[in-house]
């Protein structure tokens, strides 16, 4: 299993390689300084570590149920937690079993992967087929209009998060501290970052939302619990 996975995590480290190779490339052709293109590869980096740390709770579940090498190579590529534990519980439902079960059968196993494989290629098309279209259709949406297109974008990620947050808040109340504290830590570190001009703040100010979010939400979890 650890030889049939390496292969797929290596093309995704491969494609990250790439695309980081095109876009500091690109970034120098339209303008940016290398100061620039560093700080946004921090913000980059900096903002991966609230969601890993997700994931890797997320990889525990799974490897328990999958094992370790299905576990790495699936939370490497698109997938996503949120996707690939309900999907492996889906396949193993099929046969009586469930996520921790133990003896499960091989039929129940290999269900449970290609669950999660079969369900995962939908947005792997799509991204495919439909990205090189993506520029076209946000230019004819800004009507050629440069001043719009910034505009455009912006609001396209902040309804993005808006929708997963929909389906957060409602949840219970652990879930509605962890979106609360961390959006008022991200407000509050911008402010704080805009009125003294500190850029390193501005680069951990998201991953440090997400990471108080995240303790803030399990504190809330282990005294409280869910009022509703």
């Amino acid at each position: 299993m650890w030889f049939a996975s390496v292969p797929v995590v290596i093309v995704v480290l491969l494609q990250a390689g790439l695309f980081l190779r095109r876009a500091w490339d690109v970034g120098g052709d339209v303008g940016l300084s290398d100061e620039q293109l560093k700080s946004g590869l921090r913000t980059g980096v900096i903002s991966a570590i609230g969601p890993a740390i997700a994931v890797l709770a997320g990889m525990l579940a799974l490897i328990a149920t999958v094992g370790g090498p299905i576990a790495w190579m699936r939370l490497s590529v698109i997938g996503s937690v949120a996707f690939e534990l309900p999907a492996a519980e889906l396949g193993l439902a099929q046969f009586g079993y469930g996520l921790g079960d133990s003896g499960i059968t091989e039929q129940a196993y290999a269900t449970a992967v290609w669950s999660m494989i079969l369900g995962g290629t939908g947005w792997l098309l799509v991204s495919a087929l439909g990205t090189p279209y993506m520029e076209t259709a946000r230019q004819k949406i800004g009507g050629n209009n440069e001043n719009l297109i910034p505009i455009i974008s912006s609001a396209a990620m902040l309804g993005a998060f808006a929708y997963f947050l929909t389906g957060e808040i409602p949840a219970g109340t652990p879930e509605t501290g962890s979106v609360a504290a961390g959006g008022l830590v991200m407000l509050g570190l911008l402010r704080l970052a805009d009125e003294r001009d500190i850029q390193w703040l501005r680069e951990w100010a998201l991953g440090t939302a997400m990471v108080v979010g995240l303790f803030v939400g399990l504190a809330i979890q282990l005294t409280i619990g869910s009022w509703w």
